[in-house]
């Protein structure tokens, strides 16, 4: 899924990057995976690639790195499964795959 989701990336024209973030708790610094950063112009977004999100564990496993991000850019967790796209209240926009495919707009919603 991170392959389809890479290629229409580039098929729409972003420049796409692979991104770490960095937290610190006290002395500890964690590290964070963030599966694609997309730059076309002055606009970015930070994806996510999950399979779902079914539990409140996998939902904070995915959106922790992009709520470490320190900028107001577009955040975004595309799912396998066919989900009305919709924001979590950390405002992170969940969309299912086919409408990221089939929508040119869809990371805008």
């Amino acid at each position: 899924m991170e392959n389809i989701i890479y290629n229409e990336l580039l098929i729409r024209g972003y420049n796409v990057d692979v991104g770490v973030v960095e937290t610190r708790l006290g002395n500890k610094r964690t590290y964070f995976e963030i599966d694609f950063i997309c730059n076309m112009a002055s606009n970015r977004y930070y994806i996510q690639s999950a399979l779902n999100i079914d539990s409140p564990e996998k939902n904070y496993q995915e959106s922790r790195p992009l709520n470490c991000v320190g900028d107001n850019f577009k955040k975004v967790i595309v799912v396998k499964d066919n989900i009305h796209p919709w924001h979590n209240e950390d405002g992170i926009l969940i969309i299912g795959i086919k409408d990221f495919l089939l929508k040119e707009n869809s990371l805008d919603l």
